[in-house]
Parts: C-alpha cells; structure tokens; sequence
C-alpha cells in the first residue's frame, strides 16, 4: 500500500500483523463515520404544542399549506398534506425526526380544495396502511377528482393544477373522534369557506382548517367553491364561544384566540351576506329592493 505524507510518497509494505490492524482500524472509523452521519441526519423536533409539530415551522420555511403531524406513543397521523411538490420534503424531514412511515396511522383532509390534498395520492402510495380520513363530502370530490371544487381549475386565472384522485378510506364528521396513541382529536364539522371543512379539537388546541387566520382574514368565499356564508358565520361562533384558548390554521402562524377578533370578523360576514360583492353567496341585495321602491314611486 503507498500513503501520502507531506506530499511526498512513501513505500510501505505492510506485514500481516499490520494489516489486520489496519482492517480494525478502518472498519472502526467508517463505523463511527457511518454512525456520525447518521446522527448528523436526525432532526431534531420542534413542537409547536406538546405532541403537535407544524411542517412549515419545523422546516423554518414556506412549504405551503400548514402540515400538522400529530403523534403519541407509537402512531402518528397527517392533518393535510399540501402539494405534490413538497411532499418529498416533508417526507423526508418525518424520516429525519425518527417517525417510522409505518407507524402512519392517518391521512386526514380537513377539506378537498387541491392545495392541501394534491398530495395525498402520493402519501397513500408510499404508506398504504395509513388510512385516508375526509368529511362524506371531501371523499365524494377526492374520489372523483372534481376540479372546479377543489379550485384545481380556475379557467379565467389561467390556473390548472393535477389533481390525482384517491379513495376515502374512512369518512368521517361531527362528533367523531380520532385517537392517535393516548391523544383524542374531536370532530367539528364547520363548513363555510367549503361544505366539507372540518376542524379538530385537541384539548385547548382547536386545528381550525381555513375559518380564520391570525390576520382575521377567512377563506375564499366562492360560490363555485360550494361557500356558504351563514354556515360559515355559524362556525366562526362556534369557535368563538368554544373554550378553545389556541387555534392552528391551515395556512399562516398559529395564534391565540381573540374573541374580539372573531367578532369582528364574524360582523363583516354578517354584511357580506347583503352585498352584491359575493354574487350567489349573498342571501339578498337591499339596494335592489330599494331600486324597485323607487321605480314604483316613479
């Protein structure tokens, strides 16, 4: 064998006996060497509420939609899983942080639109005894791929985003629960922004999909989407009135709930519900009923 030394090479003819030391000592170093990277590859996990890490904020990037993974004792589940271009990154940061993929209990969608489900597909492929968990209505326009629903396809903003479909393996709706290890996660239906939105409560934790953000801005209020506004004025209450003290939307920082906030916001839906501004989403438009006493008074 021939070493290096200070740039000039030296001949070395190695006897049996140093050889077999040289093996030891190689095998040992590439050992620990293998063993550092592996403990140089860990993650360490950064849990945003005891049990609860946020993939986003674990990555201390935008990856998209919030990502819950919810864990206890052995299992572990998903709250949405955004888009298919992520879905690696958070797969990979999981296997980093040590969760076994086959300790995936669920897939959970709080809603069908495409930008927290694209990837679901690829998640149920990668870990098939994780079962896939929506409202009755999400599983109907996940099953089917329903494009306009989902905001997939939105002709007139030039956007159109592959939707692969996948079947529901359970559904699920108000008043279930879900149980990851010792951990009890209870169903809240709260349609509004979508009729499938579902929210969970974890103990003080409410993980509250897209009815609020910390901004107190809501979401999309879209007749083609299936928006409603007195439901979703309805589930704004509801969470108002629930004891709740923190909520985790599906996109932007969790927050601290603000009940003056909440009313605020719950106020200007309140209007939305008169003006024409929301088309099919409003339930009247006053001024037309105003324009049709004047016509009459001529």
């Amino acid at each position: 064998m021939r070493f290096e030394q200070a740039g000039t090479l030296v001949g070395l003819q190695l006897t049996q006996s140093r050889m077999t030391f040289w093996k030891r000592w190689t095998t040992t170093t590439t050992t620990i060497s293998d063993s550092s990277r592996k403990s140089q590859s860990m993650l360490a996990r950064r849990e945003l509420f005891p049990n609860v890490i946020e993939m986003n904020y674990q990555a201390r990037r935008q990856l998209g939609c919030c990502v819950y993974l919810v864990f206890d004792q052995n299992e572990w589940g998903l709250i949405d899983i955004g888009y298919e271009d992520t879905f690696h990154d958070i797969i990979e940061m999981i296997r980093q942080m040590d969760f076994p993929l086959s300790q995936c209990k669920y897939l959970v969608a709080t809603h069908a639109d495409v930008d927290h489900v694209q990837g679901l597909k690829l998640a149920k492929d990668l870990m098939p005894d994780a079962k896939v968990l929506a409202h009755p209505q999400a599983a109907k326009l996940l099953s089917e791929g329903d494009r306009i629903m989902t905001y997939a396809e939105i002709t007139a903003q030039g956007i159109s985003i592959d939707l692969p479909t996948v079947e529901t393996d359970q559904t699920i709706n108000e008043g279930d629960v879900l149980e990851i290890g010792n951990l009890k996660l209870d169903v809240w239906h709260t349609p509004g922004h979508a009729p499938a939105q579902l929210a969970f409560r974890m103990g003080n934790l409410l993980l509250s999909g897209d009815n609020i953000y910390r901004d107190g801005c809501v979401g999309n209020i879209d007749a083609h989407h299936g928006s409603d506004i007195p439901a979703f004025i309805r589930s704004l209450t509801r969470i108002k009135e629930s004891d709740v003290e923190w909520l985790l939307p599906s996109h932007g920082p969790s927050f601290k709930k603000d009940n003056k906030q909440l009313q605020e916001t719950i106020d200007r839906l309140e209007k939305y519900q008169h003006m024409a501004d929301f088309g099919t989403c409003a339930v009247d438009w006053p001024l037309l009923d105003e324009w049709d006493e004047e016509l009459a008074r001529g």
